[in-house]
């Protein structure tokens, strides 16, 4: 006996909603919670600079639904309207063999954040050195100075850009190792939107800059959600 037409209709709703509740994306929380002071020795610290500000990190949690996926440390940066990246920051044990455990915190690379699928990436620029790189950001462009490791090393000018392996700027602009480092060894690049170029000074040091050619971002944002 064949089912009525009238008693087929509430059964395709039905199987239908079923359908729109499975497909529906998970909603994702992302954001940071609250800050604290942990301690950190910095490659300048001596006798003479012992300031909280200076043998201490402020340190936040990245919090994804509520549970705690990495330490963060500095500002975010907002690449797009779904998308930043945020500095981790590093709980390493500093232990010599035979020793107890001696934890120490240190600035370490960069994460990019999708907000939509709470997926945290680890970003690999190229010749970032976390003692020694700081990045600037400007759309998804990062400038900072960097270690080559190569045979021909040095320290170098970078700009790279995310979703890129190679790098836009790199250019040797001082010999590596110092025998005395200045500490920051490079002074924070500047930006300049129009034209877009960056600025780099080495401290003491002349200075460099360079224009950044390209408008496209290669971000890759993804519509998978992370489980």
């Amino acid at each position: 006996m064949q089912t009525p037409r009238r008693a087929l209709v509430p059964l395709l709703i039905f199987l239908a909603c079923i359908g729109c509740h499975a497909a529906a994306p998970k909603v994702h929380t992302v954001v940071l919670g609250a800050a604290r002071r942990v301690p950190y020795t910095p490659p300048e610290a001596s006798a003479a600079n012992k300031s909280e500000e200076a043998t201490t990190l402020r340190v936040r949690p990245l919090l994804v639904d509520d549970r705690q996926k990495e330490w963060t440390v500095g500002d975010i940066h907002e690449v797009t309207d779904r998308s930043f990246v945020i500095r981790r920051a590093l709980r390493i044990n500093d232990a010599l063999p035979g020793e107890a455990a001696r934890w120490t915190w240190q600035p370490g690379p960069w994460l990019m954040v999708d907000r939509v699928t709470g997926r945290i990436t680890a970003l690999h620029l190229p010749a970032f050195d976390p003692q020694v790189s700081d990045a600037v950001w400007f759309r998804d462009y990062a400038a900072y100075c960097g270690i080559l490791t190569t045979t021909r090393g040095g320290l170098v000018a970078v700009v790279a850009e995310l979703g890129s392996r190679k790098a836009v700027v790199q250019k040797v602009i001082g010999p590596w190792p110092m025998a005395d480092p200045p500490h920051p060894v490079c002074s924070p690049a500047r930006w300049q939107r129009s034209p877009m170029r960056t600025t780099f000074e080495l401290t003491p040091g002349e200075s460099l800059t360079f224009d950044v050619v390209g408008t496209s971002s290669l971000v890759e944002e993804g519509d998978g959600a992370e489980e």
